[in-house]
């Protein structure tokens, strides 16, 4: 298989979603994987696998886990790509918040247009990263990398730039919205509590607060 253009919306959901589980270890994902995180009967997700296979987009075999072959990863590379640049796009051109732009990015990701999607790139001035802090793919699939740990692996007194988010919710956004925590925004680890393990942060050289270590393991930063 060449071309994306045969697609559903329905299938590309699910090359993604192994993509995006497979990231992490490149290790082959197992029908529960996929099932729990799409929230789709596992009967359903192995009909799919089936018809993926078939397309040569994945190698399947039963009890044994599911890979994207070349071809399946070329597809959910430019499917995160073109994600990625629409909510650049909707962040910086249409003002929308970064806690509003991820379902609406879900949808325009689907079309198919690589001309569109090259000119949006250009016309963006051919951006590294998303309003997350998220690679953004190159045309041929290459992710820019860049040194960064979790806000919660700092030592009391260290200080780091926020770069990234983990979790894209919008109820965590706009937490973060709450605390005035952006991209670019200054924080420094405080102390960390020992009862829980929550850690106090200071914001942008201003307020104090105390946030989770949950929380502080959805946060990216590089030290200044």
């Amino acid at each position: 298989m060449k071309s994306d253009t045969s697609l559903s919306k329905t299938e590309e959901n699910y090359i993604k979603a192994i993509f995006k589980l497979s990231e992490k270890d490149d290790q082959p994902v197992n029908t529960n994987a996929i099932s729990k995180s799409m929230s789709i009967a596992p009967a359903s997700v192995t009909d799919m696998l089936k018809k993926l296979a078939e397309k040569e987009l994945i190698h399947y075999e039963k009890y044994k886990g599911v890979r994207l072959s070349l071809e399946g990863k070329s597809v959910a590379t430019q499917l995160i790509r073109k994600h990625r640049l629409w909510e650049v796009f909707l962040v910086n051109k249409l003002q929308f918040g970064w806690d509003q732009v991820h379902d609406i990015a879900e949808e325009l990701e689907h079309i198919k247009s690589e001309s569109l999607v090259n000119r949006l790139d250009t016309f963006l001035g051919n951006p590294k990263f998303d309003p997350h802090g998220d690679p953004i793919p190159n045309r041929e699939g290459k992710f820019t990398l860049r040194n960064q740990t979790t806000l919660s692996t700092l030592v009391p007194g260290q200080t780091g730039i926020l770069v990234g988010v983990r979790e894209h919710s919008t109820p965590f956004l706009g937490y973060l919205n709450d605390l005035k925590i952006a991209l670019g925004t200054e924080l420094k680890l405080v102390e960390r509590i020992e009862f829980d393990n929550s850690l106090k942060i200071e914001i942008s050289q201003q307020q104090q607060t105390i946030i989770t270590e949950k929380v502080g393991q959805n946060l990216f930063v590089k030290f200044k």
